[in-house]
């Protein structure tokens, strides 16, 4: 048994030593990014009426009458009926109070129906925002600006920030005396994902002269490591 162990020593103890010798990995870790410019193609509206009256009923009835009426006129403006969605319904008590110390009075209901509408045919955008108010909106609310594809863009990005990366790379090995070996591993950084579109709000009073509504383009990003 003695001898064996002896044996197993002499075998483990030269391969210890061989690895304590090797030289330690030397790495270069640097964080790219690219960015790619991009329109968008369409766009999404949130517009809808609010309606006060007596009773909820009345109400009620008052803004379904209206809501028809847009609803009429986005589809004979050219909007599919799958690109009308509800996005809100409430219905909500009306309470006043003559003096500070009186109970509050119910003194009616408030109907509010607001709706999500999106535009394919991104350039007639201003013109359904004209004709939301002339129908009869009340509300009209954002302007979303929204790309349908983004993943060749996204790549064009994820192309950019690896160039990125390995100019950064070539930079340091140089300036510290090593030579730059091939890429190990690559992560993209999720929490860096391209913005969401803003919303773009334009003040309007339903007048003769064209709401002016401008797409722009939107920065999509990528940072890798």
């Amino acid at each position: 048994v003695a001898v064996f162990a002896a044996a197993v020593l002499v075998t483990i103890l030269p391969a210890q030593a061989q690895q304590s010798q090797s030289p330690p990995e030397r790495r270069v870790v640097v964080i790219g990014e690219g960015s790619v410019s991009v329109a968008p193609d369409y766009a999404r509206i949130r517009s809808g009426v609010t309606t006060r009256a007596k009773t909820a009923k009345e109400a009620a009835e008052a803004n379904t009458k209206a809501i028809a009426a847009i609803t009429a006129m986005l589809l004979s403006a050219g909007i599919e009926q799958k690109d009308i969605q509800t996005a809100r319904f409430s219905v909500q008590p009306i309470y006043v109070s003559q003096q500070p110390s009186n109970e509050q009075k119910l003194s009616g209901f408030s109907v509010s129906n607001q709706l999500s509408v999106t535009i394919r045919q991104i350039g007639k955008a201003g013109e359904i925002l004209d004709r939301l108010v002339t129908t009869g909106a009340t509300d009209v609310g954002s302007v979303e600006f929204l790309h349908s594809d983004t993943s060749k863009a996204l790549d064009q990005a994820r192309e950019a920030a690896v160039a990125d990366a390995r100019r950064k790379a070539e930079l340091y090995a140089h300036a510290s005396g090593l030579a730059l070996g091939s890429v190990d591993w690559i992560t993209e950084d999720s929490a860096y994902s391209p913005p969401m579109p803003k919303a773009a709000v334009r003040a309007f009073d339903g007048g003769s002269a064209p709401v002016p509504i401008a797409a722009g383009e939107d920065t999509l990003r990528v940072r890798i490591t």
